[in-house]
């Protein structure tokens, strides 16, 4: 047996709960005056170490299994203390474990010395990560979790009844009970790290993709080099600056002026690898589009519109394959630290063996997070990749490369015009009597890089901004039986029956139009919104016929949370024009609807106050999942049209028309 685990660490009370991965079979273990099961705790705990039994937990390497080593290790010192005693002891170490995180400082207890195995959920989906950081709480409301509880009684509350015993055991199961909910979903991750651990030797199961790519990487090239692991573990390549002129490719060069400006600025660029932020940072207009460039990558597009494939015009998407990691293998780039022989050949070793192996394969996954992290780890401190020059000469060169590609087809193509450039590929329309000579271009651009292009098109780009756009790719031929099974899978598929032949036209949706298999850790606050806005520039559906379809109550939730000296506030006023106000956990989940009430973020210094939703908007607060006729419910559906066609008039205009370039 494998037990999904949580403890609570009050002052004078101690709680566990433990519930088979596999069952609902549940351990429940109290150490308080009212009641003491610690010689329980302790024998269990024993058994789960004999038997090799594993815990799974939501961030528990970093806490509840330091609070496990610290009991094991001197539970026969307690054994005659009362149980009050024994719950401060532990809590007291649950202070200290939360002090040293909070401060990055290295924990007592490594995992590889732990007595009790471990699968930390919150580590393997990276959530530790400060782009991705995310509670229990928020991946609760991300899941549409039935009950989404912060703890209700603080820490420091000195426990006195049963009453508030059996509040603590709730709230801790419910916990258990979400995070065996979250070890559910990632199935196929835990898959995959039980058969890297076995193959390799390596304890991957709570290593997130970074940690995995950062592990194989350092195995292969131990093995590649006959150096030791932690010969090169501690190894970096730590640079005072970066001479911007003397990593540029020596093919980079422009014919417009506006791009030779371009590249004068950046030869005169210096980076300091220890204050990077704002280093590189230049802007240009190029035929309408903006171009940003940083130490990031590049990002630009054109105005926000609906961009169509009239007649004689065609809209190309051109990615680069791999686009990072080849530029790296192509021009013969490695950290200085490192070998570069062994390190190129490995890193082509891995491009090479991924493109051989279908995607279906797990280990085609497992080469794409080797390919793809090594980049971010040439420019982390911590990583035995790290060399920021590295790391720039990519970036340098991607954007200018691409800038390259950009220029050559704008000053070759009469009629194109550029809509997007973002990191790794370019989208444009140009007239379809010269896409012989856009490819052409694109192969001369493939050999002077020695890159490799990959080509797409659309009949359709909805356009807000770089980061966030639809896009509706050409109908294809499909058969029958593939036509039967997407329509059976993805409702929302764009589909057409022609003459007894079938067509698909695939769609990709980036930043807030996302609405399908959303990671975890993003918000899908008011999810009915997008889902309204791809049926409306996909299907044509207009918003409020939408509406009337989705009876989903979790789509019109939305989540907020709240940090540092902050309170959120529910203000209500009973029939009798009485006001009354409570206080809110620190996440919270509602709706909008025609009966509720306001919810005020207060500062608890300064006593400012802002509406959580300002206006007339009431809103009800939804914790607690309760099963309701949708007419009981009372959702207010204006505000959710209102945030509909106010998304749809920033892409399409107040007159919501379909535009062309035209």
């Amino acid at each position: 047996m494998h037990w999904v685990m949580d403890y609570e660490t009050l002052i004078n009370c101690f709680a566990g709960v433990f519930e088979d991965y596999k069952t609902d079979t549940k351990k429940i273990f109290v150490v308080h005056e009212l009641r003491n099961d610690f010689k329980a705790l302790i024998k269990f705990l024993k058994e789960n170490v004999q038997h090799k039994e594993r815990h799974i937990s939501y961030n528990g390497l970093s806490f509840d299994a330091q609070i496990t080593e610290y009991i094991l290790l001197h539970h026969e010192l307690w054994a005659k203390l009362p149980a009050e005693k024994i719950a401060y002891k532990i809590y007291e170490k649950a202070q200290y474990v939360i002090d040293k995180s909070n401060k990055r400082e290295w924990l007592d207890y490594n995992e590889s010395t732990m007595s009790i195995p471990q699968l930390d959920v919150f580590k393997l989906n990276h959530w530790d990560n400060p782009a991705k950081r995310s509670s229990l709480k928020w991946i609760q409301f991300s899941m549409d979790w039935h009950n989404l509880q912060d703890m209700p009684i603080h820490h420091t509350t000195k426990i006195t009844t049963q009453e508030q015993v059996d509040n603590i055991i709730t709230y801790c199961i419910n916990d258990v009970e979400s995070t065996k909910a979250i070890l559910f979903k990632s199935k196929k991750q835990i898959a995959l790290r039980k058969e890297l651990t076995k193959e390799y030797k390596i304890n991957l199961l709570s290593a997130s993709e970074p940690k995995i790519s950062k592990e194989l990487f350092l195995h292969f090239l131990s093995k590649a080099t006959k150096q030791k692991k932690a010969d090169i573990k501690y190894s970096r390549t730590n640079r005072k600056h970066i001479l911007v002129k003397d990593i540029i490719l020596p093919y980079v060069e422009f014919k417009t002026d506006v791009f030779k400006d371009l590249l004068k600025e950046f030869r005169s660029v210096v980076i300091n690898p220890e204050e990077t932020k704002g280093s590189l940072k230049y802007s240009l207009n190029y035929h309408g589009v903006k171009i940003d460039y940083g130490l990031g990558g590049i990002h630009g597009a054109a105005d926000s519109g609906v961009y169509k494939a009239q007649d004689g015009m065609t809209i190309m998407s051109s990615d680069v394959k791999s686009y990072y990691p080849n530029l790296a293998i192509k021009n013969e780039w490695a950290p200085a630290h490192i070998p570069k022989k062994e390190f190129c050949e490995l890193y082509q070793w891995f491009y090479d063996e991924r493109v051989k192996i279908p995607k279906s394969d797990p280990r085609n996954y497992v080469y794409k997070i080797i390919l793809n992290s090594t980049y971010g780890l040439s420019n982390d401190k911590f990583s035995f990749l790290y060399d920021p020059q590295f790391t720039m000469q990519i970036t340098v060169n991607g954007q200018l490369s691409l800038t390259m590609l950009c220029e050559s087809i704008m000053n070759n193509i009469p009629g194109a015009t550029p809509l997007m450039l973002n990191t790794d590929g370019i989208e444009m329309i140009v007239p379809t009597k010269y896409i012989p000579k856009y490819l052409e271009i694109c192969e001369k651009w493939e050999k002077l890089t020695s890159l490799e292009l990959e080509h797409d098109e659309y009949s359709k780009l909805v356009l807000a901004d770089v980061n966030n756009y639809i896009a509706v790719h050409k109908f294809k031929e499909i058969t029958k039986k593939e036509y039967i099974k997407i329509k059976k899978k993805i409702p929302w598929a764009l589909l057409k029956e022609k003459e007894g032949k079938y067509f698909h036209a695939k769609i990709k949706c980036k930043g807030r139009f996302e609405f399908n298999d959303l990671a975890l850790h993003k918000n899908k606050s008011a999810l009915v919104v997008p889902k309204a806005l791809y049926y409306f520039f996909v299907h044509d559906m207009t918003p409020g016929k939408y509406l009337d379809t989705n009876k989903n109550i979790f789509d019109y939730c939305i989540g907020k949370k709240i940090r540092g000296n902050w309170t959120f506030k529910r203000r209500l006023i009973d029939d009798k024009r009485n006001f009354f106000e409570e206080s809110l956990q620190k996440t919270i989940r509602y709706f909008i609807s025609n009966k509720g009430c306001k919810v005020i973020k207060c500062n608890n210094e300064d006593k400012r106050e802002i509406q959580v939703e300002s206006g007339k908007w009431m809103l009800r607060i939804f914790n607690v999942y309760k099963e309701n006729s949708w007419e009981k419910y009372n959702v207010d559906e204006q505000y959710y049209s209102q945030a509909i066609y106010r998304e749809i008039e920033n892409v399409a205009g107040k007159r919501i028309k379909q535009l062309t370039i035209f």
